[in-house]
């Protein structure tokens, strides 16, 4: 009878202990030790099609907008037009050279384009013109420096 009640009192007190998941294990705490999580190497560069052209028209301070075009070559080239929408003679304005990926693999630099805007972040479908500082462009008008695919 002893073992009975010595077998039921173990099973009650077994099954009232918590399972802990392996996923709620927090390893650095049981060694002390930091534990070095990899860097996730998915990027635009390496996981997106971003070769192709993108369009929209962007803000103008002296004109309705500017019509964009940028075409992405897979030999790291690019060609972009702008047509500044409101002027007189609607000319377009082209110019080619060679683009550069920043060390995140996020954004690209249009190298050679001087005193305006020259990077783009590269999403999905999408190039986000940035500031001339590299900043994303927030506000009401943010959605107008985005180029689509």
């Amino acid at each position: 009878m002893k073992i009975v009640l010595l077998l039921c009192a173990s099973l009650l007190f077994l099954s009232c202990k918590k399972e802990v998941k392996q996923s709620e294990i927090n390893t650095d705490k049981i060694a002390n030790v930091p534990v070095k999580v990899p860097a996730d190497s998915h990027n635009s560069q390496n996981s997106l099609d971003w070769q192709g052209t993108y369009k929209g028209v962007t803000p103008c301070a002296d004109c309705e907008g500017i019509e964009t075009e940028i075409v992405l070559n897979a030999d790291l080239t690019f060609t972009l037009k702008t047509k500044y929408l409101g002027k007189d003679d609607g000319k377009v304005f082209e110019e080619k050279g060679v683009f550069s990926w920043d060390k995140t693999g996020g954004i690209i630099y249009l190298d050679g384009l001087k005193n305006r805007p020259n990077q783009y972040k590269v999403g999905e479908n999408q190039l986000i013109q940035l500031d001339m500082e590299g900043h994303v462009i927030s506000g009401s008008l943010a959605e107008k420096y985005i180029l689509k695919k």
